[in-house]
């Protein structure tokens, strides 16, 4: 009996391709910053010079009511969190002293902030677990912040930076704006920013990088029309549509 040969595969190789191996077409790099190297350190060295020695604008007295002000900070603005908080820090600038005030309290005092009752629980619920599992310290450990109810990676290393001077880069929407914008830091998402920015931010900048950031996209590089007349990176931003 004659053995059936197989049958041939109906697919054919492309045209010249027959005989030789053919490659699929390398997938492009996608670009993450626009900016050679000398930019980047003339960008920062400009920001510094317009602002030497930049800090918080959040109103706090210690690790623990800064880590506060960050969670209540969220969809709000600094000068309506340090109202709502200097008389709430007044009286509690402790987990413990939180906890006795008890969530109704503390809701009264941040009623004037969004989403301020999820704050109030959330407030209360990172002062019960510091005081349970860290004696009410407020850790020098990311991780452990983000155990933390209502702390996400972005307040994390805003207090890792502020309380605790290590140079992390907490991505918020100005900063997202700013580094898209200008091309320092192309990313679709804060954390695609924020690795980018780990990367090609100088060390002798890394400390500050955060609030230079912020703080240009707060008052000079806004949201609906950035005033690009006044900006000191003007000349190094990507940005195609500038204003005059």
């Amino acid at each position: 009996m004659t053995k059936r040969q197989p049958a041939a595969s109906s697919a054919r190789a492309p045209s010249g391709a027959r005989g030789r191996t053919v490659r699929a077409p390398a997938k492009r790099r996608r670009v993450d910053c626009l900016l050679a190297p000398e930019e980047v350190h003339r960008l920062f060295a400009a920001l510094r010079a317009a602002n030497p020695a930049p800090k918080s604008e959040l109103e706090y007295v210690n690790p623990y009511t800064l880590l506060v002000a960050v969670v209540l900070s969220a969809q709000a603005t600094d000068a309506g969190v340090n109202k709502a908080t200097r008389a709430l820090f007044a009286k509690a600038d402790t987990p413990q002293k939180m906890l006795a005030l008890g969530e109704d309290v503390v809701r009264e005092h941040i009623r004037t902030i969004g989403l301020f009752r999820t704050k109030a629980k959330n407030v209360i619920a990172l002062s019960r677990r510091l005081v349970e599992t860290t004696g009410g310290e407020v850790p020098r450990d990311r991780a452990l912040l983000e155990s933390l109810p209502g702390v996400g990676r972005k307040t994390a290393n805003v207090v890792l930076n502020v309380a605790f001077g290590e140079p992390t880069i907490a991505v918020d929407t100005h900063i997202f704006r700013v580094c898209n914008r200008t091309g320092l830091a192309i990313g679709r998402t804060p954390l695609e920013v924020e690795r980018v920015l780990e990367r090609v931010v100088p060390d002798e900048f890394r400390l500050h990088a955060h609030h230079w950031l912020i703080l240009h996209g707060r008052y000079v590089c806004k949201a609906r029309r950035p005033e690009c007349g006044r900006c000191p990176i003007r000349e190094i931003c990507r940005y195609p549509d500038k204003t005059v």
